[in-house]
Parts: C-alpha cells; structure tokens; sequence
C-alpha cells in the first residue's frame, strides 16, 4: 500500500463545500500517477498559499480512471481528465502548518517541500508518512508544550517568557509555539468599549482589537480569525496584568466565527464598529457558573475626557457630562462599602456588567447599578437603571445563595414613586447621605 500526498489550489476546489458534503471527495487529478494509485491507498489533504499545511485525510475507494469528474468540488469545470476516487475520514480542527513539516528533519527530501508544483500527488517515503501522521496527532490532541489546567493562575510576564507573544496587548500570536493568547478584563476593558460576555450556552462573545475607530480584521483580530488555518491554538485568560488565570483552549463558531456591533470608543468617544468573535470550548474550560463572582475592585478613572454625548449609545450614563459623575459616584461608594468592611467588587470575565458589587462576611452579595441623574434625564436613567440592576440580580442567583440589589444615583428623584416602585420589587433605591440604608438593604 501506498502513502500519499495531495497538493490543492483552495482557488480551484472548493474545500467548504467538501466540509458541507459529508466529507466526501470523489475526485482527484492523477494524471502524472495512472497505474500507481489504488483503491485502500491513504492520503493527506495539503492546502497551498500563505497559510500552507495539512487540513485532512483519508483514503482512495477506487483506481484512476479518464472521464469527467464530479463538478460539485470544483470552482471551474476541470473538463475530462484522470481522476481518482477518495473518501476523507478526518478534516482537522486545527491545520498543520507546514513550519512543523519543515523543521522535522525526516520531511528533508519531501517533494511538497523541494518542489512543491511539480505535480499532485506526492508520494511519501515510510518515513515522511511517520512525520506526518506524528504532526497530525499533535493537531488532533493537547499540545505536548502546554502544561497550564483550567483554573490555573500564572503571572503574564512568565507566561509571554515560556509560550511568546507581546506583554502588551489584548490578543497575543505567539511566533515561538503555536499559540494565540486573549485576555479579558472587565474592569479595564468596558472603558475601552469592550464589551465581553459569557452566554448561556457556555459560548463567549469576545471584542476584537483596536481602542479607536472602526475595528478592522488584521493583526491580532486576524490570528484569531484564522487560527484553524494556521495551526494556532486560542488560549483564553482572565485579567489583563499581573496575575492571570487560565479559562481554557476555545475555537470560533465554523457557522458564523464573528458579527459587528457598535460600541463607544475609549473613554466613552463616539460609536465604532467593533468584531465581536464567537467563541465556543474545545476541551475542559472553566464556564460562568464555576468562577467565583467579581474580582477585587478596579476604580475607573474620573479624569477621564468627556466626549459629546451620541444618542444611540448603548448607555447614556457612560459618554459625554455623565461619565465622570457616573466615575466618582461609583468610586465614593466603593470606597464606602470598604471602608464599613465590605469585599468591592468589579465584574470578571464571567460576571454581568454591574458597575460594583460587596460581599459581606457571611458571603451574602449585594450588586448594584449606579446612575447620574439630571433634571432631563431623570426618569429614562431609573427606568434603566431599574431594569439592568433586576437583570444582574437574576443573573447572578444562579451562582450565589442570596443576592440583593441596589440602584445608587446621584441625588434624590425629583418623584418620590420611584422609592416605592423599587422596595415592591426587592431593589434599594439610594444616594448620597443615604448609605446607611444602600448597605442595610432596607428602602426609604
């Protein structure tokens, strides 16, 4: 029996409808190889071009035969020619890069890589087919490099100086192994306007690069978008300095890998596109319900520079004159709820997007929605302030015995009704001058 190599244009086949097909090729050019080529021979599946590597394998079902083969595969009619039947058992999650065959000393004479358009397909030695079948089962497996578990905390400087990539940045291709690092931080992130979210099914919605105008697909947004083609693994971590903890290996959705949404620039600028990618788990990844809620407290800064106000923000309360009352009321509470002994919270990569939470000793949580209030906006912001702080209340029962809510704002509501709505719907409604009732629980 033979091995073999079989080289593709992507321009000429079309590999996703193979994908889509039931993983069934039913033809193959073989022309330089009539005669050779038989039924039970195995092959791989290599793809030319930038991203070059191994994406498949299979099997030949039949000897090469002259006619016309099956059109559904091809971008263009082919017209008649020499063609083989195959079946590929396995196409792989993750490309093996064709770097990993060129340093493997045992793929030295290999013809894809001496001369790799001198024909499809190429014949590999015993050995080479080792090499291959060897880089597959690293592609297929966990890599034999990584030694970070689900849950494990590592200091970000040690984990760039083991696996590579910028100390910097938010999405991290590593060039030494074949690794993409994330980052998610909440309390740092939001006032960039990124906006990462766990969902119910255990997905997670993750925001691309780029802190200014509208987010493109280059740099560190394409290494995640073409992880698959290049081999690279998406290795997902909480915290964005310091200490971070590792949630697991992830992939991009094959149906629909990333959307745009709108969202405020730094510091609460006008609305940009953002990528959002939509990632899932490929082995065992820390989900929402197992992380603890919150993290230590991360006070925003309330010097930032107020932005003119856009009125399709996704909240009114963070552009333009309100952002920095919205900073200093929530900053004064938490320090607040410190200073009577409270745990401050800020959200983690698995929490809603409260604006500060406390735990007392007991364990007993209190999360809480803050609002600037003016004389314009009065009732839109604790109508929305109302509904957001119910919203994480709900959220987060699932994950903690008990929880209260309370809705901090600015000054007193000009409308008493306001206090009452809140208490027949378990909220504390509160604001300067009244801690003692935010921190009681108790409503006016």
């Amino acid at each position: 029996m033979s091995t073999w190599l079989l080289s593709c244009n992507p321009k000429k086949f079309d590999l996703e409808g193979h994908r889509r097909d039931g993983h069934v090729l039913d033809s193959w050019t073989v022309a330089r190889f009539v005669g050779e080529v038989a039924a039970g021979d195995e092959f791989v599946l290599w793809v030319s071009g930038p991203n070059a590597g191994v994406v498949a394998y299979g099997h030949f079902t039949g000897a090469a035969q002259y006619g016309q083969p099956d059109l559904r595969y091809w971008a263009e009619d082919p017209g008649p020619r020499h063609f083989v039947p195959l079946v590929v058992d396995k196409w792989l999650d993750l490309r093996v890069p064709k770097q990993r065959l060129v340093d493997d000393p045992r793929m030295s004479d290999a013809t894809i890589l001496r001369q790799p358009f001198a024909g499809s397909p190429h014949q590999l030695a015993d050995e080479e087919w080792q090499a291959v079948r060897e880089a597959i089962e690293v592609s297929e497996g966990a890599a034999p490099d990584w030694d970070l578990e689900p849950g494990d905390e590592i200091r970000r400087v040690d984990l760039h100086a083991k696996f590579g990539g910028s100390t910097q940045n938010g999405i991290c291709p590593c060039s030494t192994t074949d690794n993409v690092l994330i980052f998610t931080a909440p309390s740092s992130g939001h006032q960039h306007g990124y906006y990462d979210t766990w969902n119910e099914d255990g997905t997670f919605h993750y925001t691309g690069e780029g802190q200014t105008g509208d987010q493109k697909m280059i740099r560190g947004n394409r290494a995640i978008l073409e992880h698959r083609e290049t081999g690279k693994r998406l290795r997902l971590f909480d915290g964005a300095r310091g200490t971070v903890r590792y949630l697991g290996e992830w992939t991009l959705d094959a149906e629909e890998p990333f959307t745009e949404d709108e969202a405020p620039a730094t510091n609460g600028g006008d609305l940009r596109k953002v990528i959002r990618f939509h990632m899932v788990p490929v082995k065992t990844t820390i989900t929402s319900p197992e992380v603890e809620i919150g993290q230590d407290y991360v006070a925003p800064d309330e010097a930032c520079a107020p932005a003119p106000v856009t009125p399709s923000a996704p909240d009114p309360d963070l552009v333009g004159r309100n952002l920095s009352t919205h900073r200093r009321l929530q900053n004064l509470l938490a320090a607040e709820a410190q200073r009577r002994g409270y745990v401050a919270l800020s959200p983690d990569v698995s929490d809603p997007d409260f604006d500060l939470a406390w735990r007392e000793a007991e364990g007993r949580l209190t999360v809480c929605e803050v609002k600037s209030l003016t004389p314009a906006n009065e009732a839109r912001q604790l109508r929305a302030g109302l509904g957001q702080v119910l919203d994480y209340q709900d959220q987060l029962r699932e994950r903690t015995p008990a929880v209260s809510a309370v809705l901090w704002v600015e000054r007193e509501p000009s409308e008493r009704r306001w206090v009452a709505l809140c208490q027949r719907v378990s909220v504390t409604l509160a604001w300067p001058g009244e801690e003692d009732t935010a921190f009681r629980g108790d409503a006016t």
